[in-house]
């Protein structure tokens, strides 16, 4: 069944403020630069790392072949991303709810980074059935 077009315009609206609330946050932030480049690489690395995952569990399902270095590499790379970011905000000198308001945005954004790809991979194989 091809996604709905509020599921695909949600997926993107949660995306978008997921993505756009981290930065205004780093933006608006009183921590140092190279702070706020460990804050950001973290974030692209974890979005990154997600939608490979995605790619690769489905590519599985569909009996797609997929390496099992790249498999585990990419479940490497989402752990390795959670745990950079919890690491990060751990020893951060930044208030409580700071701390929580990083680690909700990034949940957000790399939760419907996965909803957008399969969203757009499910669109495609429809798309691509009907033709």
């Amino acid at each position: 069944m091809k996604p709905t077009g509020a599921f695909i315009g949600a997926s993107w609206a949660a995306l978008l403020a997921g993505v756009v609330g981290y930065i205004v946050g780093l933006w608006n932030a009183t921590m140092e630069l190279n702070e706020k480049g460990y804050y950001f690489t973290i974030l692209l690395f974890g979005l990154f790392a997600v939608i490979s995952v995605q790619k690769s569990v489905r590519d599985k399902a569909e009996g797609l072949p997929v390496t099992e270095l790249y498999y585990g590499l990419s479940w490497f790379a989402t752990i390795a991303s959670i745990v950079l970011l919890v690491i990060g905000l751990w020893n951060a000198d930044l208030l409580l709810s700071e701390k929580g308001f990083y680690g909700m945005a990034f949940a957000m954004s790399v939760f419907s980074a996965i909803a957008v790809q399969k969203n757009t991979r499910d669109a495609k194989l429809i798309d691509e059935q009907n033709i």
